[in-house]
């Protein structure tokens, strides 16, 4: 039951502290439509996103009337392209055009799962799959991709990895006249989760059931307005109070928005990804958040400590909200997406390293983070294997979302404008890990993986 104070709460959390459903996505099963003849598969697909998905947009819009909650996007999600291609072979470019249409057809703003899961090996479609991605993100707009190449169960293909370098690179070269934005459309991970709702990294599990709701909330802002209320003479324990209780507000929000949509569209609820994801917008930041628990800058020392308190905080207060907690759920740290990180980026205290770092305690990876045009794919490569290994023997998902800006140096900036906001070009360590590569194969999966 809500009383009064609470409700004036959460309005004074929308209005003044940037709290938002960051994303309401719908994810549908593709199963039902492999055939055979790829133009045939096309059809299927096409006809089941619009026939799921007509309505989800403008539910959105009632909820947001009725609730007085901003919902910033509507998404879709479907099974990896790879899976249907790998039925009808031909030209993956002919999936990504059909996805285009049926986005474009029922008014979302992305649909994710032009992907692959090779984290054992290659099945059919896989490397057909992979080699279209920069072209297929280059000549739509709303298709996003994303590629699994490790997992703890099953370790990390290197042979994949290496791919992805280039896939990365030539995604960036292709939109080189759109700031390079083809490569923030697409995700490298390990251990991805089946249920994500955010961009670019969704995708619809071939585990999940034929068409379903999950809610991605985000509210920073909450947060930190939270702690600085609170005032600085609390000891880390109340901080961590704090957060549990803020974090729990938050989720309870997108349990309910997420049970009114799937009411609405009469489709199962997933779950709430109550992850804080950031906004270029002032007092939308994790780094802000960070800086309010102690830091003179996100970057220096404690950094690492500090995130570790929040997204441990973060999911302890969702799972007490909902018992549908899922997706990635905790602490996002994309750069050019938090204003926060932005200004320790541009001025030094935030390193490529250190958010290497600070990935091991975080909910996702090095995401949204712009580097030198001229950087090697081999290097890309061995930074996509990096974060793999730290996902791997973790025991979590980790990502890559670099974006090589084409042209620049090491002090420049990409402008994206929106939700993927500004970046400067980051410095990275260029020497060579050709003969890693080179040497391709699959590092063996961890002792952790022996559970069983």
């Amino acid at each position: 039951m809500l009383n009064m104070t609470d409700i004036m709460e959460t309005i004074t959390m929308i209005q003044e502290e940037n709290l938002d459903i960051r994303t309401i996505t719908m994810g549908i099963s593709l199963l039902d439509c492999f055939d055979s003849d790829i133009e045939a598969s096309c059809g299927k697909i096409y006809d089941k996103i619009c026939r799921y998905a007509q309505n989800l947009v403008g539910t959105g819009g009632e909820i947001e009337q009725k609730y007085g909650i901003p919902i910033i996007n509507k998404r879709i999600s479907v099974t990896p392209i790879a899976m249907p291609l790998g039925a009808s072979g031909g030209d993956p470019m002919r999936y990504a055009r059909a996805l285009e249409r049926a986005a474009d057809a029922v008014g979302v703003n992305f649909i994710g799962g032009f992907s692959a899961l090779v984290h054992k090996g290659f099945s059919p479609g896989d490397r057909e799959l992979i080699a279209r991605i920069p072209e297929a993100l280059a000549a739509t707009e709303r298709v996003c991709a994303s590629v699994n190449v490790g997992a703890t169960k099953s370790g990390i293909n290197m042979d994949a990895v290496a791919l992805m370098g280039g896939a990365v690179r030539k995604a960036a070269v292709l939109t080189a006249d759109r700031q390079c934005v083809g490569a923030a459309k697409l995700v490298v991970f390990c251990n991805a989760p089946e249920d994500n709702p955010f961009m670019a990294g969704a995708f619809h599990g071939p585990g999940e059931p034929d068409c379903v709701i999950n809610v991605g909330v985000s509210g920073p802002g909450v947060v930190r307005a939270a702690l600085r209320k609170a005032g600085a003479d609390c000891d880390l324990t109340e901080v961590a109070e704090i957060i549990k209780r803020t974090a729990f507000k938050i989720t309870r929000m997108g349990q309910m928005v997420g049970s009114e949509a799937s009411s609405m569209l009469g489709v199962p609820f997933g779950i709430v990804d109550l992850s804080l994801a950031p906004t270029p917008a002032i007092g939308d930041s994790v780094a802000h958040i960070l800086e309010e628990i102690g830091l003179e800058s996100c970057g220096g020392c404690g950094t690492t400590a500090a995130l570790a308190l929040l997204n441990d905080a973060v999911k302890k207060g969702g799972v007490m909200a909902s018992s549908s907690v899922g997706g990635l759920s905790g602490a996002f740290i994309p750069v050019s997406e938090d204003a926060g990180m932005i200004a320790a980026a541009r001025a030094g205290t935030l390193t490529i390293e250190k958010l290497e770092a600070m990935t091991a305690v975080c909910s996702v990876g090095l995401d949204m983070i712009v580097i030198p045009g001229d950087t090697p794919e081999d290097v890309i490569s061995a930074l996509i294997a990096d974060e793999a290994a730290i996902g791997m023997i973790n025991g979590k998902t980790t990502a890559v979302r670099v974006i090589p800006a084409i042209g620049k140096e090491v002090g420049d900036e990409l402008v994206f404008g929106g939700l993927l906001g500004s970046g400067p070009v980051m410095r990275l360590n260029t020497a060579s890990p050709s003969k890693l590569l080179r040497r391709g194969g699959r590092i063996p999966a961890p002792m952790q993986s022996l559970r069983n």
